[in-house]
């Protein structure tokens, strides 16, 4: 079956070219993602995948065929797209007999939503066969058709862009905090129409995803863990101070907040640990990966209501670290992020590794920066003077130099 949709509203993932290299050397590709991040719309458009016979196993049919007889899914073919493959785990066994006695002549795409059963499955059945992709949410330059930015690895290999100013404002971040990176959302163009969406979101991932991968009754209560971790998004995660305030032991607000980081809807930061000397903390920090629903999740609605909530540069920095995931994604090897900070509270937002080159990042929701913004950034040089150079992303307009290794940026150069 050859599923093509419309080319005019497909706008190309940064993530393509990475899928189209590993393709030719690699028999099996595995493409995960969150629900609704566009991995079936990316492999109708995109070259050559929209030519492959595609199969989704959320056809009942499809499924019964997976369980019965999986290789007549291929039959007369050797490029095959098999989606939500989670559902017949039994299938993948048939895939690896398929390429294992055919060398070079079979192509397989296995993508999905829910990652916990089908790494699972997958690590077991095709180690060594098989090359692992996350598709994120949208970028703000995947939204516009814009190629990816540069500045990460530019800056890693110790070239620092020139002082100037960009020709024009930058956007409100608020409205692309507010309604979120789906690509479904692209189409809607108010605020009432974004809550709406992310509030079948919500119900649709707690009814029927979640069931999916783990027995869980308690359906409030998952929400409820939600939503206290929305409102840490981008801050140090108490585990603990959650369990209490949702009255739930330890070990089920441990599960859940698994459970949340397993369908790639949150993320836990490590703490950059490379020194030795310098006690650090080793808490993580707590970050959703869209920020619209870490937003919706705490209750922000309207644009106004955001802006003037106390966590509004708490999800800024949520933005932010959604477009470096991105960045640290496309390259290879993907990159490392962490975050950075000492007993005594001193912090770097970010620690970006590559290799053994660092790149150290704070994130400033303000316009107007001066000398006195780099203090985190100097002392990481102290306790990491081999770090490439840092940056400050922040509200201004201006490209400009603060110290010898420290560069202030637009936040426009990191989401394209």
């Amino acid at each position: 079956m050859n599923n093509n949709t419309s080319q005019n509203t497909y706008r190309e993932r940064w993530l393509t070219p990475l899928l189209q290299d590993a393709i030719k050397d690699h028999p099996v590709i595995v493409l995960t993602g969150a629900r609704q991040v566009g991995k079936s719309t990316l492999l109708f458009n995109a070259e050559p995948f929209r030519n492959w016979r595609f199969h989704s196993l959320d056809d009942f049919d499809v499924l019964e065929q997976a369980r019965s007889n999986p290789e007549s899914l291929w039959a007369g073919t050797n490029q095959v797209i098999l989606d939500e493959v989670q559902k017949a785990p039994e299938l993948l066994l048939a895939v690896k007999k398929t390429v294992d006695r055919n060398p070079g002549k079979y192509q397989f795409v296995l993508s999905g939503s829910a990652n916990l059963l089908l790494m699972k499955q997958v690590s077991e059945s095709l180690a060594g066969r098989a090359i692992y992709f996350v598709l994120d949410p949208m970028s703000v330059g995947e939204m516009n058709n814009l190629s990816y930015p540069d500045i990460l690895v530019r800056v890693l290999n110790g070239e620092f862009p020139e002082e100037s100013s960009l020709t024009t404002d930058l956007p409100d971040p608020a409205e692309f905090i507010l309604r979120g990176f789906m690509p479904p959302l692209l189409s809607l163009n108010s605020s009432q129409a974004w809550t709406r969406w992310w509030e079948g979101y919500v119900a649709t991932y707690l009814e029927r995803d979640l069931r999916q991968v783990a027995q869980i009754d308690a359906l409030l209560d998952f929400r409820r863990v939600m939503e206290l971790a929305a409102l840490r998004s981008a801050q140090l995660i108490n585990q603990s101070e959650i369990s209490r305030d949702a009255g739930l032991s330890q070990p089920t607000t441990h599960r859940y907040l698994n459970l949340l980081e397993t369908t790639h809807l949150f993320d836990r930061l490590p703490a950059y640990t490379a020194s030795h000397t310098t006690r650090l903390l080793k808490s993580p920090k707590a970050f959703f990966n869209d920020p619209a629903l870490a937003v919706f999740l705490s209750g922000y609605f309207e644009l106004d209501d955001l802006r003037k909530a106390r966590e509004y540069g708490s999800y800024f920095e949520t933005f932010i670290y959604h477009h470096l995931r991105i960045l640290t994604r496309l390259m290879t090897p993907s990159a490392r992020l962490y975050f950075w900070r000492t007993l005594e509270g001193n912090e770097v937002d970010f620690v970006l590794e590559y290799g053994r080159r660092l790149l150290a990042i704070e994130v400033k929701l303000t316009d107007n920066l001066g000398y006195r913004d780099t203090a985190g950034l100097r002392l990481f040089f102290e306790k990491h003077p081999k770090a490439s150079g840092g940056l400050i992303v922040y509200g201004g307009t201006e490209i400009k130099r603060l110290d010898q290794k420290i560069i202030a940026i637009p936040w426009s150069l990191i989401t394209g």
